[in-house]
């Protein structure tokens, strides 16, 4: 009966160890990233799916709201999938010769979650947006 409590609990327990990994994962990702640089919402828009049926190939497109000029532009995009055995999906470097800030992928998601988009900027803002999708079947092997 003890034995049969101490299972229970354990495997009750898997979760929110695992649930703990991975945030710290994608904490230190984003620092990574981004260093320790506050964020503001806005600026960003998404192009996702609501519903991607195949995790494997999940389309994403991102637009940054930026002037493109040499004073004032999108230095770095970084995509961080928040429930991805690797939470770090891409980043993107980008110069003011650009017309506009602006990228399109696809991407592997393992399963339902949040995906997180950080852009820096020349003037040293970090502008953050988020989106929630829902994956049928899964894109990422562990």
């Amino acid at each position: 009966m003890m034995l049969t409590r101490r299972l229970s609990l354990a495997l009750f327990a898997l979760p929110f160890a695992a649930a703990a990994q991975t945030e710290e994962a994608l904490r230190t990702a984003i620092r990574d990233a981004v260093g320790d640089k506050p964020t503001t919402d806005g600026g960003i828009t998404l192009r996702v799916p609501a519903l991607a049926e195949n995790g494997g190939q999940v389309p994403l497109g991102i637009v940054v709201e930026s002037p493109m000029t040499a004073q004032d532009y999108v230095t770095a995009i970084h995509v961080f999938a928040t429930r991805n055995p690797t939470p770090g999906i891409a980043s993107f470097r980008l110069t003011p010769m650009l017309a506009r800030a602006e990228v399109q992928t696809r991407i592997r998601l393992a399963e339902d979650q949040r995906l997180i988009v950080l852009a820096e900027t020349s003037t040293g803002r970090v502008l953050r947006a988020s989106a929630e999708l829902r994956v049928g079947a899964g894109g990422c092997l562990s």
